[in-house]
C-alpha cells in the first residue's frame, strides 16, 4: 500500500524522539518531515538532537541526516508536504493551540501528544479501545474551523494510560468511586537519569498540574457527543495523588475502587478484563495490542522493568486484585508511558483516524 506522509513537530523532544522510531519501517506511515524550533531549523536532525538522543534504539540514518524544518515558520509548507502531523511540543499552552489550530486551518490534519487541546470541546480525546466514537466529533469541530481535511485530535495524559484501562470495563457494574496513587517514570518528564541526576535514589510528591489531569480527563474519555461538543459524564468520582520515581519508563498506578449497588465477584472482573477489547482490536491496527488487558496472577506483579514492553510497550498489566477495607477493591497496573502513554498512543490514534477515514492520502 501506499504509504501515508507523515510529519513529526516536536522532534527533538522526549516523545518527538519516540515518533521517530515507531514510524521508522511503519507499514502505513513515511515520516518525510521533522520539525522543532527555529533553534534546529536548517541543521541535519543528528546534529540538532546531538547527544539529547534519549531512545534504546540507534538513531535512524533517514532522520539523522534529514534537515530540520522550522515548526512555525515553516508550516504552510509543511502541511504542503504530509498527509498529517505529529505535534509534541514544549511551549506554552496558548502557543500550543495557536499552532496546532494553524496547520489544522492549512488543511493538515494534528495528532498531538500536547494537553493544551484537550478540553476544546469539540476536539476529540482519544484512547482507542475506550472511546472510538468520540472521532465523529471531527465534523463539528471542521465546521467550526472551515476546513475540508484539517482537524486536531488528541491523546490523553500518560498518567490515566494504566488505571482508565483497567477501570472502563467495570463502568458496567456501577463503579461509583476510585483513588489512584501514580508512580511515574523520569522520561514522563522528558528526561533522563543524565539529565536529571538529582532523581537518582529519590522520589518527588509532586508533578505539576498531573493530579488534575487524573482526576478530570477520564471523565472526557466515558463522556458523549451532544450537538458540537464532547460533554464529559458525571461519574464515576475520581481522586488521585501523583509522584515521580526513580525509574527511566514506565507508570504504576495504586487502585482503590468501590461500587454503588453490589460488587462483582473477582472472578468476574478478572474474566472481564481477559474478554476485553475494543474498536483498535477490532480493526486489527497495526499498533494495536492483540490483548489490550492482562492479568498477572503472582502476588509481585506487574513490576515496571519486566512488563512495561508487553505487547511492544501498548498493552496493560494488571495485578494484586483483592478486597480493601476502605473500599471494595484494590489493585496495581502498568503501562508503557512513552509508548502506550504518548507516541505509542498517538501512532495508534492516528491509524485509527486512517482506517475509519478522517485522514486521507492527497
Amino acid at each position: 500500500m501506499e504509504k501515508y506522509k507523515v510529519g513529526i513537530i516536536g522532534a527533538t523532544g522526549m516523545v518527538g524522539q519516540r515518533f521517530i522510531t515507531l514510524t521508522d519501517n511503519h507499514p502505513w506511515f513515511e515520516t518525510v518531515v521533522l520539525a522543532a524550533s527555529s533553534r534546529s531549523a536548517g541543521k541535519p536532525y543528528g546534529e540538532a538532537v546531538g547527544k539529547r538522543w534519549a531512545m534504546e534504539s540507534g538513531l535512524p540514518a533517514w532522520a539523522s541526516s534529514m534537515v530540520v524544518m522550522d515548526a512555525e515558520a515553516d508550516a504552510a509548507k509543511i502541511a504542503e508536504l504530509v498527509d498529517f502531523v505529529f505535534c509534541a511540543v514544549d511551549m506554552k499552552k496558548d502557543e500550543i493551540r495557536a499552532l496546532e489550530e494553524k496547520y489544522a486551518k492549512f488543511e493538515c490534519p494534528v495528532v498531538s501528544n500536547n494537553s493544551a487541546n484537550r478540553w476544546t470541546p469539540d476536539v476529540p480525546m482519544v484512547v482507542p479501545e475506550i472511546n472510538a466514537d468520540h472521532i465523529k466529533i471531527i465534523d463539528a469541530q471542521r465546521r467550526r474551523l472551515g476546513t475540508k481535511r484539517g482537524f486536531i485530535a488528541v491523546k490523553s495524559n500518560c498518567s490515566l494510560q494504566s488505571y482508565v484501562p483497567a477501570l472502563h470495563p467495570l463502568l458496567k457494574y456501577g463503579l461509583d468511586k476510585a483513588l489512584v496513587c501514580t508512580y511515574q517514570a523520569i522520561s514522563g518528564a522528558g528526561k533522563t537519569f543524565e539529565t536529571w541526576p538529582e532523581m537518582v535514589d529519590n522520589v518527588i510528591p509532586y508533578i505539576g498540574g498531573e493530579e488534575e489531569k487524573s482526576e478530570r480527563e477520564p471523565l472526557k474519555l466515558w463522556g458523549h457527543i451532544e450537538g458540537n461538543e464532547i460533554v464529559s459524564a458525571g461519574g464515576p468520582s475520581l481522586t488521585a495523588q501523583c509522584f515521580r520515581v526513580a525509574c527511566t519508563n514506565g507508570h504504576m498506578a495504586a487502585v482503590f475502587m468501590s461500587f454503588r449497588d453490589g460488587k462483582p465477584s473477582m472472578e468476574q472482573i478478572k474474566a472481564d478484563w481477559a474478554a476485553y477489547s475494543g474498536r483498535a482490536q477490532e480493526l486489527n491496527l497495526p499498533s494495536a495490542p492483540k490483548q489490550f488487558l492482562h492479568y498477572f496472577e503472582e502476588e509481585n506483579r506487574p513490576q515496571t522493568k519486566l512488563d512495561r514492553m508487553l505487547e511492544n510497550g501498548m498493552a496493560v498489566s494488571i495485578g494484586r486484585l483483592r478486597p480493601d477495607t476502605q473500599y471494595d477493591y484494590k489493585f496495581a497496573c502498568l503501562s508503557h508511558n512513552t509508548l502506550r502513554g504518548a507516541a505509542g498512543g498517538g501512532v495508534l490514534l492516528a491509524e485509527l483516524l486512517c482506517a475509519e477515514g478522517y485522514i486521507t492520502r492527497k
